[in-house]
């Protein structure tokens, strides 16, 4: 049976979607105030709105090609997926923030370790189910910036769907990143943070290592049963 340690409530198809869109997230590992006093961000640079919209953009336009649909290119439409998210994501600061203070414990050698963990373990949970799903309309409602942080609020709709996604972005080398994504109030890297907290209490952060080992294993005979 497939491992279904880690998992956060995806059952929201439109949600799931954008999830992977731009990817995934993070709540504030030490508890301090997100908005920190630092000089603000040079008005050369966009704005972090046009950094999402930019992302959405561009992950619609691959869904939408019609001939990245057929089920020999199922590979090559997801590695595009993923390319996509690439570049507007931060893993290794996702990472850092759902481990919170056990990050700073750890050799840089771990560190890599478990930001490869990680991803796996995001790409293994929202990857297979991007394209299952109609799109929605996308409002953009606000963009709140201060320093090098921004939060981007947007409001999906669709016949089945009504609800508030917001984007929260870092500025790193010019670029704005996503670290979190809080929807309906809800963060997805701080459900992860809290399955890891609680591993890493009753067991170990080696046992969390792991799990996170034997989850990615499993998914991977789920996806080939041939190889088992």
């Amino acid at each position: 049976m497939l491992n279904t340690l880690f998992t956060y409530d995806v059952t929201r198809p439109l949600i799931r979607r954008l999830f992977l869109t731009v990817g995934l997230v993070i709540a504030c590992g030490t508890g301090q105030t997100l908005w920190a006093a630092e000089p603000m961000v040079s008005p050369s640079i966009g704005s972090a709105t046009d950094a999402v919209k930019h992302t959405i953009t561009e992950l619609q336009r691959i869904l939408d090609e019609s001939a990245l649909k057929q089920p020999d290119r199922s590979d090559e439409r997801r590695q595009a997926i993923e390319q996509i998210i690439m570049q507007r994501v931060s893993y290794e600061e996702m990472a850092k923030r759902t481990l919170g203070t056990a990050w700073a414990e750890l050799p840089e050698t771990d560190r890599r370790e478990f930001v490869e963990l990680f991803v796996q373990l995001l790409r293994d949970n929202f990857a297979g189910r991007i394209s299952e799903h109609s799109a929605a309309a996308v409002s953009y409602l606000s963009e709140r910036q201060e320093a090098h942080f921004a939060e981007v609020k947007t409001h999906l709709t669709n016949p089945k769907v009504d609800t508030q996604v917001d984007f929260r972005l870092f500025l790193q080398s010019g670029e704005w990143l996503v670290y979190d994504v809080v929807v309906d109030g809800a963060s997805i890297v701080s459900n992860y943070r809290a399955q890891f907290t609680s591993i890493i209490r009753d067991v170990s952060y080696v046992g969390l290592v792991k799990k996170m080992k034997q989850n990615a294993v499993s998914v991977k005979l789920f996806e080939h049963p041939s190889t088992r």
